[in-house]
């Protein structure tokens, strides 16, 4: 009764209002500063780091060392961040780079940890299960740190599709390696430490099994059922994610495969209201992002990463400068890669929250020297992140590789028109698109749709045949749920191609759609 009435509390709500303005300061201070190093060129998460290492033991004085609930919010954050990514990946730019991306992601993981662990055994003293720890957690490119990349660098697609799916698939078999050489001090682990590589495939297989069904049931869904509110897709949709992860996780599958795979297949399923789903991801992401960063920040004591700095700088050179090379050459032999893209691929091996969450692992695994490990991963991170991050558009234009000229794709939102049986299209034409200059009529959309309202400066009006088409229009297209994919295909190939997209088919037949069924 005692504890009904409040009497011994361990949070009051005047607790609660010191922790919401501290929390509130600070993510304030965070959004403020991500304007800052946009201009800059370096990855937020530095700054994040530093807020925390600023709040820390040796700044303002708050106390935090709990490992194992930073881990826990680590694995939650990197969910809500890979089902962001997935959600922001477009199948038709991935799909032809998902060989190169495989390849990288598994084999080359294995490379890059097996030279990785031996410089830090042989360079830097560590025994080899602590090495072979050290050489799984620094080999896992950060989705978040390459998203954020790629949003400033216009790469080809060829090669942004590469960085995006390697990120987003090689968290997997990075997470199984880490805590399987984690658990190599048991006896039996140790005893049955060839069966590793067949629980990696197992667990890929479930992963993979689990993020396919939760994505294509979930599209299904929610394609066939209107939701009463615009706000309640969002939701659903990264509810769905979330869902993927805990089933292959509680099946003893890879659940981070299983995150990204039902978020690309959810972002590519035409669902509606598209762009406030992309919205609302991007904001939960953020927030994950900022929180992370900052108890990472938090957990670190800046008085003794001075004797890790000479350790993390040459297990990072040498990841850098041989393993991440290395395993990028092996593994782009068999397709024939020109040299100037396997050095870029090499260079844009950024990492960032990825390691620094899984050395945590080895520390409440209570491997040896796993302080140390944690240290070095961290010095590690923020050096060669201030090197490779703000150095990456320099090192792209200088490889001639940069695509100044790409062009945007329209954006696209649906709503459904239930009683109707049709949808109602929301297009946004950005610059650069190749819509720009296009009649209406030029469009070719199929019978069952027409352009209703366009929106220009501020000003709506119905639009005729000949009305030319600019940047910054927004476009109000009605379509009939018999044709809404072929409208939308057709807007996106025109916006790519301009008004001859496809002139030599009909309209229903060009361009692939951007979704995957």
């Amino acid at each position: 009764m005692s504890a009904l009435r409040g009497e011994d509390p361990s949070l009051t709500v005047d607790h609660l209002n010191e922790l919401l303005l501290a929390a509130t300061l600070v993510l304030l201070v965070a959004v403020t500063a991500v304007r800052l190093t946009s201009r800059s060129g370096l990855p937020s998460l530095l700054l994040y780091l530093a807020i925390g290492v600023a709040l820390g033991s040796d700044g303002i004085g708050v106390e935090f060392s709990d490992v194992e609930l930073t881990q826990v919010i680590g694995y939650a954050a990197l969910v809500v961040i890979l089902a962001e990514g997935g959600l922001g990946t477009r199948w038709q730019d991935i799909r032809p780079a998902l060989p190169v991306a495989a390849v990288l992601a598994t084999a080359g993981v294995g490379v890059s940890v097996g030279i990785t662990a031996a410089a830090a055994h042989y360079l830097v003293g560590l025994g080899w299960q602590s090495a072979l720890v050290m050489g799984a957690v620094v080999s896992s490119t950060d989705a978040a740190a390459i998203f954020s990349v790629l949003r400033r660098v216009p790469l080809p697609r060829r090669l942004s599709g590469v960085l995006e799916a390697e990120s987003g698939f090689n968290d997997a078999p990075v997470v199984i390696l880490v805590v399987g050489f984690s658990e190599l001090g048991s006896h039996s682990a140790a005893e049955q430490w060839y069966v590793l590589p067949a629980e990696m495939v197992i667990e890929l297989a479930i992963g993979l099994a689990v993020g396919l069904l939760v994505g294509k049931a979930g599209a299904y869904g929610l394609r066939a059922v209107a939701l009463p509110a615009a706000g309640l897709y969002p939701i659903a949709v990264l509810s769905l994610t979330v869902l993927a992860y805990a089933s292959a996780a509680l099946l003893h599958g890879s659940g981070f495969l299983a995150v990204y795979i039902c978020a690309v297949l959810l972002g590519n399923a035409g669902l509606p209201h598209r762009p406030a789903t992309r919205g609302f991801a991007d904001a939960v992401a953020w927030l994950a992002q900022i929180g992370l960063f900052v108890l990472l920040g938090l957990l670190v004591n800046p008085d003794t990463l001075g004797d890790d700095l000479v350790p993390a700088l040459i297990v990072g050179g040498v990841l850098t400068l041989l393993a991440r090379p290395l395993s990028v050459l092996l593994c782009l032999l068999p397709f024939r890669r020109p040299w100037r893209e396997q050095v870029l691929l090499s260079w844009a091996g950024l990492r960032g929250a990825v390691p620094i969450v899984l050395a945590i692992i080895p520390v409440v695994a209570d491997v040896p020297d796993s302080d140390r490990i944690f240290s070095i991963v961290f010095v590690l991170v923020v050096v060669f992140t201030l090197l490779q991050g703000p150095t990456l558009p320099w090192v792209a234009r200088r490889l001639r590789l940069g695509d100044g000229e790409k062009t945007v794709d329209v954006d696209i939102e649906s709503a459904p028109l239930e009683r109707l049986r049709g949808h109602l299209l929301s297009v946004t034409i950005p610059q650069r698109s190749r819509m720009h200059g296009v009649e209406v009529a030029e469009l070719r959309l199929p019978p069952q749709a027409a352009v209703t309202l366009v929106v220009r400066d501020g000003r709506s009006f119905v639009p005729g045949q000949d009305t030319v088409l600019r940047h910054g229009d927004e476009l109000l297209v009605v379509a009939t749920d018999a044709v809404r994919d072929a409208v939308e295909r057709r807007l996106i190939a025109v916006g790519r191609g301009g008004k001859l997209a496809g002139w030599l088919s009909a309209p229903d037949a060009v361009a692939p759609p951007p979704r995957i069924e």
